[in-house]
């Protein structure tokens, strides 16, 4: 049988988790796409060989194939945002399920974290404005947070929201309105119990899909430019006893919003067809392939059992683009990254001050870059994606 797969992205998102996922789901049957990680700031383009195309957020994004997609108890779910895709998407309701102790985003975490970010001036952080972070901070200092299994108690739903509401502040919008669309989200999904993973898992090979990238992890990134979310394979880890990792990576470097870029080109001549300039991350940025980042990604992460190169079309249209594998410091020349003590945001930062001041020391252009990348990565190609739908992509290794 096929093994489980968990895909993640080994750099600051924005690699192409999205077409990888479907492309895995296109080649041989899946049971279910399992997301576990972040919540409704993804943005997983998907293009089908008719030219659908779709970005998903909540949904898996194996969706248009028919794939089901379970959310787990790593999720922060958004039925307000969530309604608004299953909209796009014709209703599929029928292939979701979500874990009952999955937290809730509501219009009020939204709201605090916008404020938050316009607070913090020309030192904002690049936040998506969905309010996963401040879902994320509410929860850790209030035992009663909403869950999604609140929706399915009257009672329990409204005095939970309504601690929300108290506490941060309020965009103005009707408690009673939010708790009619909360019911709503609840009668329209099925809700499980923990339980139901490990159901999924017996019944067949699945794929985990994971949100951003390893870069922007909560531990592990460039703090305090980062995600209040785990983007490494840990939550997997949880869930699921065997899997393979696949790491994604584009053929060149991006980064959506501030933060250390150290081989960041904005002259290199590569448009982006599914990202753009955004009020709340800012500018989408591009550069040379950083070898320096992307392997310390895979290292912070546990290590991966193959690669998946999107974007490899992009070489032959930009020759100026190159693949970087050191940096300049002062007078320092560094190739490796050291990772810290795990949870540690101080060494994070200082790690943070010193990739600012950090340039190329050692670019080049690879004939192959497909086995440029691999060898200085250390592991394996299994995909090479040369375009956005799935009959793009070449599968060497069996995924």
């Amino acid at each position: 049988m096929t093994e489980h797969i968990a895909v993640v992205d080994l750099g600051y998102g924005d690699a192409g988790k999205g077409t990888i996922v479907d492309a895995l789901c296109a080649a041989s049957p899946r049971r279910a796409v399992l997301r576990f990680n972040g919540g409704a700031q993804a943005a997983h383009n998907v293009v089908t060989e008719d030219g659908r195309h779709h970005t998903f957020a909540q949904f898996g994004s194996g969706t248009l194939r028919g794939v089901p997609t379970h959310l787990t108890r790593f999720m922060i779910v958004d039925p307000l945002a969530l309604a608004g895709e299953a909209k796009a998407l014709g209703n599929p309701f029928h292939l979701l399920t979500v874990d009952s102790d999955a937290l809730l985003a509501t219009p009020w975490h939204r709201a605090a974290n916008r404020r938050r970010e316009v607070a913090r001036g020309p030192e904002r952080h690049g936040s998506c404005g969905m309010g996963v972070g401040e879902t994320m901070g509410y929860a850790l200092t209030n035992s009663d947070a909403p869950r999604v299994a609140d929706v399915l108690s009257p009672a329990r739903l409204r005095r939970r929201l309504a601690a929300v509401q108290a506490a941060l502040p309020d965009p103005g919008i009707s408690l009673d309105d939010v708790i009619d669309a909360f019911t709503a989200f609840g009668e329209a999904v099925r809700i499980v119990g923990p339980e139901h993973t490990g159901r999924l898992l017996s019944e067949g090979p699945c794929v985990f899909e994971g949100a951003q990238g390893v870069l922007l992890d909560e531990w592990r990134g460039w703090h305090p430019y980062t995600t209040w979310s785990t983007t490494t394979f840990d939550n997997v880890a949880e869930l699921c006893d065997s899997f393979r990792r696949l790491g994604v990576v584009r053929a060149y470097t991006t980064r959506h919003g501030t933060g250390p870029f150290v081989t960041e080109a904005p002259g290199l001549d590569l448009p982006e067809a599914h990202n753009g300039a955004d009020a709340w991350q800012g500018a989408f940025r591009t550069g040379h392939f950083d070898a320096v980042a992307h392997r310390y990604a895979a290292e912070v992460a546990g290590g991966a059992d193959a690669l998946a190169i999107t974007h490899l079309d992009a070489p032959e249209r930009c020759p100026d683009l190159g693949i970087c594998t050191a940096y300049r410091e002062g007078g320092a020349i560094w190739d490796r990254i050291e990772p810290g003590p795990h949870r540690d945001l101080a060494y994070q930062e200082r790690l943070t001050e010193r990739l600012a001041r950090a340039v190329p020391a050692a670019t080049h252009r690879p004939e192959n870059w497909a086995r440029e990348i691999s060898e200085l990565l250390g592991t394996p190609v299994a995909i090479e994606s040369h375009g956005p739908r799935s009959s793009d992509k070449r599968i060497g290794v069996a995924v």
